[in-house]
This record gives structure tokens, C-alpha cells and sequence, in this order.
């Protein structure tokens, strides 16, 4: 049976966060239409937000942390991504944003991308279009044509599935799995090595 390694990005900065419940409600749907298709699934969810201190550091001092090397490595090795960013100011949040910039731009091109965001109003609803499509057509991926907008009167305690924002994640779910049935699985790449900031300045140093 082939797996399908899927990276699901969670944004949200609470405990709970509607961001993650979000993203954990599509990696479930995707598994079970990747179940249906034959396919195994290999999950791996990161909260954005535990890394926010390394990802800030990694822009004054160039150096991925070992935590951070090693999700941009899973995200670079992975068939698809889930991304679920809250919505501030209209757009998507500036961790969401800031760890898309510490990825090589190149590493997302061709990949299966689901997109997802919450947010306390419907009035953010358009940020998916209007923001996150367009950053994920410019790094050239393959991104699913239904995107999952969660808004406060999407989170009842009547959900039987037969929901309105039940219905749209099935339907995500299953174009994003179509859109991974025809990727390639990804060769698995060996661990990347971090180097402490020091050492690779010594050796900057040394070659002049």
C-alpha cells in the first residue's frame, strides 16, 4: 500500500485553538478519503506557535534551530500540507506568514496544499482567497479548489457531520485527496545536521 505523508500547519495561537480543531477535522477527513483511495497516510502536525521564538531567531541569525530544521525538513519531504492559519487584520496571522518565509520557496512547488482559516467573523471569510490562495499560487503549488473558512456559528454542539462546515471539509478533503493520489511520494531525505551559530561563524571565518 502507498502512504502519503501529509504535514498539517496549525497557526493558532490558543489553547484550544479553533485553528487546530480546524486542521485536525481536515487531516481526518483526508485520511479517510486516502483509506477509501488505497492509500496509507503519514500525518504530522505542528503547532506553529511552538516554534514562534525559533522562527523569530532564524530571521536575525540565519540558523534553524534543531526543532525548526527538523519540521522544514518534514515539510519538505512531505506529499501535502494542510494550512490553517487564524485571521488578523484581514490576512493571514504574521507567525503563519513568518514560518512560510524561512522555508525555501522551491520546496512547496508542486505540492498538494488544502487551506483553512478561522477567525471570530464572517466578514474574514474572503481572506482565503484573497490572501492565501495567492501566496501558495506564487509558490507554485497545487492547491485544492474548496478552502475551509470556520467561523464562530461553525463550532455548534450539534454536529452530526450533516453540517454546513462538515460538508465543506468532506469536500476539501476529497479534492486535496485527489490532488495527492497523483503526486509521486516524496523520497525520504536524511536528518538534516544543525550546526550551533557559532560553529558555522568560525567556519565562515576560517575560509578567509
Amino acid at each position: 500500500m502507498e502512504t502519503r505523508r501529509i504535514t498539517v500547519l496549525s497557526a493558532g495561537l490558543g489553547v484550544p485553538s479553533s485553528s487546530r480543531l480546524l486542521a485536525d477535522q481536515l487531516a481526518a477527513a483526508a485520511e479517510r478519503h486516502l483509506a477509501a483511495a488505497g492509500y496509507a497516510a503519514e500525518v504530522d502536525v505542528v503547532e506553529l506557535r511552538d516554534l514562534a521564538v525559533d522562527i523569530a531567531n532564524s530571521f536575525v541569525t540565519g540558523y534553524a534551530a534543531p526543532k525548526l530544521a527538523g519540521v522544514i525538513a518534514g515539510v519538505e519531504a512531505s506529499d501535502g500540507i494542510i494550512a490553517v492559519t487564524p485571521v488578523f487584520s484581514a490576512s493571514y496571522s504574521g507567525l503563519f506568514k513568518s514560518f512560510i518565509d524561512v522555508l525555501d520557496p522551491k520546496s512547496l512547488e508542486g505540492k498538494a496544499v488544502l487551506l483553512g482559516a478561522t477567525a471570530g467573523t464572517d466578514r474574514h471569510q474572503m481572506v482565503l482567497d484573497f490572501a492565501m490562495r495567492p501566496l501558495f499560487t506564487y509558490l507554485r503549488t497545487r492547491t485544492a479548489p474548496t478552502a475551509v473558512f470556520a467561523g464562530p456559528q461553525d463550532w455548534g454542539n450539534n454536529d452530526d457531520g450533516g453540517s454546513a462546515l462538515s460538508t465543506r471539509i468532506d469536500r476539501a478533503a476529497e479534492e486535496f485527496v485527489g490532488l495527492l493520489r497523483g503526486t509521486q511520494p516524496q523520497p525520504r531525505q536524511a536528518a538534516v545536521e544543525s550546526l550551533p551559530f557559532e560553529q558555522l561563524l568560525a567556519g565562515i571565518s576560517g575560509r578567509h
